[in-house]
């Protein structure tokens, strides 16, 4: 068994982003700058914002942080991004969730223009990787093909079953698995909370990725022996063996299941990191215009 560590293959990544900005500032180039729009307070939010900010500053990009107040309109807001899409310094931004219940959050993600899309999210984007044509791909499932391909696991003509339909990851991770390309070409089944005898299809599968958002919902009696399993799912549990008052699980239990499987995700540090890797590769590609010219 072997555990596959998200956190190296992020730091590797951002080592190789880090390389190509240096090369870019000594050609006295511009760099790449990515902003991030922040509505309100929500504590979870500015962990994953500051994380990002941070990342920034280890690659050598320049980073805007906008803050908004919980109260702020959807007008408001809207009209903030139609000022980062005029803004030709900015090459990349993310409008970081949860919004405030009164702004609808699908409104937001159809005014991101399509070429500073690089959270993944926009229809265009979306429907580009459908086609399988140049575009941002959502930096979750971009990130579990990076760990995939680094790990060089075999893909082509293997089962793939995607527990979860969600527009973040169940569903685009479902599309990156089945197309012709490494890694891809798998046989996909999504499954979801109406798939009857869910445990017939994990059985079967031999790799599965797990985006639920249900703690230690994957047991050991739903896999098979050397199955590639790999872990989405976060939740804060209660803990009082933890300074924080809290643990983290995934949606794997994963000391059941790590025995029977060939590769395996821990959590933290399996598919978590790549997100962050994953946004500072499209922002990357943003500034080079590598999608839109």
């Amino acid at each position: 068994m072997t555990i596959i560590d998200g956190k190296k293959i992020s730091n590797d990544i951002q080592d190789e982003i880090a390389i190509e900005v240096n090369s870019i500032k000594s050609k006295n180039e511009r760099i790449p700058h990515l902003a991030a729009v922040l509505v309100g307070n929500d504590g979870a939010s500015e962990t994953y914002v500051a994380a990002k900010v941070k990342a920034c500053e280890r690659v050598g990009f320049k980073s805007t942080l906008v803050r908004m107040l919980a109260t702020t309109s959807e007008d408001e807001l809207l009209k903030k991004l139609e000022e980062l899409n005029n803004d030709d310094d900015i090459d990349g931004y993310i409008v970081q969730s949860p919004l405030p219940k009164h702004i609808d959050e699908y409104k937001v993600i159809e005014a991101i223009l399509p070429k500073k899309d690089v959270d993944g999210f926009h229809p265009q984007s979306v429907g580009r990787m459908a086609l399988d044509l140049p575009t941002y791909l959502p930096a979750t499932p971009f990130g579990i093909v990076q760990l995939l391909d680094r790990y060089k696991i075999e893909t082509s003509g293997k089962h793939c079953v995607v527990l979860g339909r969600s527009h973040i990851v169940g569903s685009p991770m479902s599309i990156l698995m089945a197309r012709n390309a490494n890694p891809g070409n798998c046989t996909v089944t999504i499954c979801h909370s109406r798939t009857a005898n869910l445990k017939e299809f994990t059985l079967k599968a031999d790799i599965i990725i797990v985006a639920l958002g249900k703690p230690e919902f994957l047991t050991a009696d739903m896999v098979k022996d050397g199955v590639v399993v790999i872990d989405v799912g976060i939740t804060r549990v209660p803990s009082d063996k933890t300074k924080t008052g809290f643990r983290l699980l995934g949606d794997v239990k994963y000391d059941e299941v790590a025995p029977k499987a060939s590769f395996i995700t821990p959590v933290p540090g399996g598919v978590g990191p790549m997100t962050i890797a994953s946004l500072l590769f499209n922002t990357l590609k943003a500034s080079k215009k590598e999608v839109y010219k």
